[in-house]
């Protein structure tokens, strides 16, 4: 096989890192991946440089292992490649390039004070998740680090720096660092010159675009794969330099891509650790704390609903499970009995029996929570079974995404037509789509390669900058190229699902001070 006719993509995952090698025709011929956990260190969720360092360099081990596999040949080069990660959060570097503190991840709820104050300054939604907000949180705090700070990035555009010695990011990643000006492609001037405007007493020693990454679209080359860049990524010295890289981009962007929903009135939903709702809007919308206003990887606005939490308290409770049929001596593997109760919480009530079950392992914006406890609470006459037990879980994963949606549809007027979902949420069949389906009471379609997700949207950026023609847009080269004639399952929930999610949404709203009281009286150490 000529290696140098594929295309890479590689993200790096909440809880997993992954890589997908496409040919020429845009199919996935190899992946590699590798698992890893955030760690709460001094109340700070992080990773450890080392252990980003040693998972990029597992996952792409993991994919030379299964080339060797299925060609019997060694990947020695690609024709392009890119990378995305998790967006948001503080990645900030001195001159000598150090990280001065430990990269604080998008789960951090800690910078209310700092999100609320730009908010008001700039007259746009600064969500506690974004770079800017942790970075003006640091300078509330007279964090001593703030005035070592040569460089400031997020987890792809670290990884993407590594690879090409090359500090960009692409825009729809940037429009989670700083507001954009999509007409400008760029970060917001004006909004630039009032932050500045705001520290200039402070004397910090730089100025916000002197630490900002710089700002690409998709196509455009954002660096080559340095000779450095190949022995980090490939310690065993068989990957050679000179490959392209895409812009790196966020894990919404990459979404959007593997979902071809970066045209005007397209959405999607990415459901995995966290899950979010992309609208891509042709105008203005209000502020409102429950939205964030990013971009496509060409620089359309995007109406976004982020929800920290999704699948986490689901693989809790499936762990416990696997645990019973462990100690019972029934033999099954991880993904099946994932597809077995997944299909489980069908059989279930369409409003789950009067369970009721809040999936917070950290912070919640869109509720207004900025810690959280997973809880599940019952009444006495409620119908506890298996089924409503996996279908309360289920629907709280996706309970908090409705309630920022209603907003868009009820307040803004945004129509939903149909959505595009895709991430681990959705990779057994017919299960996550119809529950999506009855939150938002709209067809949900999940092509086959929904079950890569990320990594699948970015190695097509990546394919985007190498084999695009002159002038040809992303939003056509999609269409065109790599969907035309792509399979996708759609599926539409009933009237009884639609009306059972509702009632469940009813009595997760009305009983939220639980999870308020859980979070109050639940601390860490008395616990």
């Amino acid at each position: 096989m000529d290696f140098k006719k594929t295309v890479l993509g590689l993200e790096l995952g909440s809880t997993r890192i992954k890589a997908v090698l496409l040919d020429e025709a845009h199919q996935p011929v190899a992946s590699g991946s590798h698992a890893w956990e955030n760690q709460l260190e001094n109340g700070i969720w992080t990773y450890s440089l080392e252990a980003i360092h040693a998972g990029v360099q597992a996952c792409y081990a993991d994919l030379k292992r299964e080339v060797r596999e299925r060609f019997g040949q060694t990947l020695t080069t690609v024709g392009a490649m890119g990378v995305s990660g998790m967006m948001h959060g503080y990645l900030p570097f001195d001159a000598e390039d150090r990280l001065l503190v430990p990269f604080r991840t998008w789960r951090n709820t800690i910078t209310g004070e700092a999100a609320a104050r730009l908010t008001e300054q700039f007259g746009f939604n600064i969500p506690q998740r974004w770079s800017i907000a942790h970075l003006y949180q640091a300078i509330l705090n007279q964090e001593e680090h703030v005035k070592e700070i040569a460089h400031l990035t997020t987890l792809a555009g670290y990884i993407h720096w590594r690879l090409t010695g090359v500090r960009a990011l692409g825009v729809g990643e940037a429009s989670g660092m700083f507001p954009i000006d999509s007409q400008a492609q760029d970060y917001h001037q004006g909004m630039v010159e009032q932050f500045d405007r705001l520290t200039a007493p402070l004397g910090l020693g730089w100025t916000l675009r002197e630490i900002l990454p710089q700002v690409r679209t998709a196509g455009e080359e954002a660096g080559r794969l340095t000779e450095a860049g190949a022995r980090f990524l490939d310690p065993e010295g068989d990957l050679q330099a000179g490959a392209r890289l895409a812009p790196p981009e966020g894990d919404a962007g990459t979404g959007m891509a593997a979902t071809n929903s970066v045209r005007a009135h397209t959405g999607n939903v990415s459901a995995g650790t966290s899950d979010f709702a992309m609208l891509v809007v042709d105008r203005p919308l209000g502020v409102h704390r429950e939205i964030d206003m990013v971009t496509t990887p060409a620089g359309l606005p995007v109406a976004m609903v982020h929800c920290n939490n999704c699948t986490s308290d689901i693989n809790a409770w499936v762990g416990l499970l696997g645990e019973f049929a462990q100690a019972i001596g029934a033999e099954i593997d991880t993904g099946s009995l994932y597809t077995l109760l997944f299909r489980k919480a069908l059989e279930g009530d369409a409003d789950c029996g009067g369970l009721l079950s809040y999936n917070y392992f950290s912070g919640e914006g869109v509720t207004d929570l900025d810690a959280g406890r997973p809880v599940f609470a019952r009444m006495p006459d409620s119908r506890l079974t298996l089924a409503n037990f996996m279908r309360t879980h289920l629907l709280s994963a996706l309970a908090t995404l409705k309630i920022g949606l209603d907003i868009l549809t009820e307040e803004e007027q945004v129509p939903i037509e149909k959505l595009y979902g895709h991430g681990g949420f959705f990779k057994t069949p017919e299960v996550g789509q119809r529950m999506l389906s009855a939150a938002v009471g709209a067809p949900v379609s999940v092509m086959e390669t929904a079950g890569e997700g990320g990594p699948y949207g970015m190695a097509l950026l990546a394919a985007y900058a190498l084999w695009r023609e002159p002038g040809e847009s992303l939003e056509d080269y999609l269409d065109q190229k790599v969907f035309a004639s792509a399979k996708a399952s759609v599926l539409t929930a009933g009237p009884e699902e639609i009306e059972g999610f509702n009632r469940f949404l009813r009595r997760y709203r009305g009983s939220l001070e639980v999870e308020r009281t859980a979070v109050r009286t639940m601390e860490e150490e008395t616990c």
